[in-house]
């Protein structure tokens, strides 16, 4: 479940920060027919929903509560090449030439990212630089390992480890040492992008109603979906639901899990404070299991999440936690007042990867990016209007990916997933 905004704060500084117009979507009533039903109002379903629209199929799209509600617009912001698992994972799966053809569209997912940007002027902060940055001695020798691999075996030379001062000309904290710069990553203001699509997919012809929660889809060629006050039947239907699926097709239960995620925003640094920080304007994530992750703003707050819960309940102490962590990374920051704390949910796989498929012949899904979705949804959104329109050969390398259920049953599967956190999160201190 979303957490809820403590009275005290706004929901969250992205919903304070709104420059796109996206204008009135009422909620769905009577029955529309469509060729595509698209439900989700996320990055999955608005790129969906876009790229369909584009190719000149009648679309409607349906979301439970406002256009980026769930992480697509609550997120770290940060795009990203690559998975929420290492690459190696996909190789043991799929073999090394499927796993670089993975890779390759996780790479162009980031450039799409810029590409829709720039063709529908969605002013989202778009900037560039990334560190996954160590935490302790063992990380050093696997970022360094990782970055040698790559280079190697995926042909990707946009990596550099810095350590010492090369660091510090990018993040100025002793927390650290030594970090992957990636050249390729970047960060943006997650909610902006998201409206930014879904503006465009409206602009391209598709018929947009938010608090219109879908209470059940009836499969079947065409395909009925069903709102408390409407239908819409449809020829195909994309499921861009992620961690809010909520037992709408039963095939689906299991695969993932929700987890929650938590974020705060400082008020604005002054430039000498932010040049103390991240001078660089870089967003960076560490290498610890349960990580956190952080950014400056376009008026210079930091951007920082972390923690996680699976259960829904809020981690003890969790604000002085957070609080504490910004302290030990950045002691200039003492004094700072905190103006924003929000949460939200992501979904997670077994093992990390994105889940693609096609149920039947006309329900299609991505769901599962794993903390890694803000680019790599994008691109869903677009090989999934290729696979509705016949072109499924890039959509399917994905869809081959074997997923399991979570282990446990219904009842079991969160306590298991928070013992192994536990385990991975005492991992993280050793």
């Amino acid at each position: 479940m979303t957490i809820p905004p403590r009275p005290e704060h706004p929901a969250s500084w992205y919903r304070a920060s709104i420059a796109v117009e996206l204008g009135d979507c009422p909620p769905l009533e009577g029955e529309q027919r469509a060729d595509v039903c698209v439900i989700g109002g996320g990055i999955t379903g608005c790129s969906a929903a876009l790229h369909l629209a584009e190719r000149g199929y009648s679309v409607v799209l349906l979301e439970a509560g406002e256009i980026g509600h769930g992480a697509s617009g609550r997120s770290g912001g940060q795009i990203l090449p690559g998975l929420g698992t290492d690459i190696a994972t996909v190789e043991k799966a799929l073999g090394r030439a499927r796993a670089r053809e993975i890779w390759e569209m996780s790479r162009e997912a980031v450039r799409l990212t810029a590409s829709l940007i720039e063709r529908h002027d969605i002013p989202c902060e778009l900037a560039w630089g990334y560190l996954h940055a160590a935490v302790k001695p063992r990380h050093v020798r696997e970022l360094e390992a990782f970055g040698e691999r790559m280079a190697r075996d995926y042909d990707y030379s946009a990596l550099t480890l810095l350590e010492g001062n090369a660091l510090r000309q990018h993040v100025v904290s002793d927390a650290y040492p030594a970090a992957l710069f990636d050249a390729e990553g970047g960060h943006l203001h997650p909610l902006n992008y998201t409206l930014g699509l879904a503006r465009a997919a409206r602009r391209a012809g598709v018929s947009i109603h938010e608090h219109s929660a879908v209470v059940e889809l009836r499969r079947g060629e065409p395909a009925t979906v069903i709102t408390a006050q409407g239908r819409v039947v449809a020829d195909s239907v994309v499921l861009g639901t992620n961690a809010y699926q909520a037992g709408l097709v039963p095939e689906l239960s299991g695969r993932i899990m929700r987890a929650a995620n938590y974020m705060i925003a400082t008020a604005p640094l002054s430039e000498a404070q932010a040049a103390q920080v991240l001078p660089k304007n870089d967003a960076l994530s560490d290498a610890n299991f349960v990580l956190d992750y952080y950014r400056l703003s376009a008026d210079r707050r930091l951007i920082f999440g972390g923690e996680v819960s699976y259960d829904g309940r809020e981690p003890r102490n969790l604000e002085a936690r957070m609080d504490d962590k910004i302290a030990r990374i950045f002691p200039v920051l003492e004094g700072v007042p905190i103006e924003y704390r929000w949460g939200g949910d992501v979904a997670i796989t077994l093992d990390r990867a994105p889940d693609f498929g096609r149920l039947g012949r006309n329900v299609y899904y991505a769901q599962g990016y794993s903390g890694h979705g803000m680019a790599l949804a994008g691109l869903a959104g677009q090989l999934l209007a290729d696979a509705i329109a016949g072109q499924r050969e890039r959509f399917d390398v994905f869809a081959a990916m074997p997923h399991r259920r979570f282990p446990g049953g219904r009842l079991l599967r969160k306590p298991l997933l928070v013992l192994a956190t536990h385990y991975y999160q005492l991992r993280d201190r050793l």
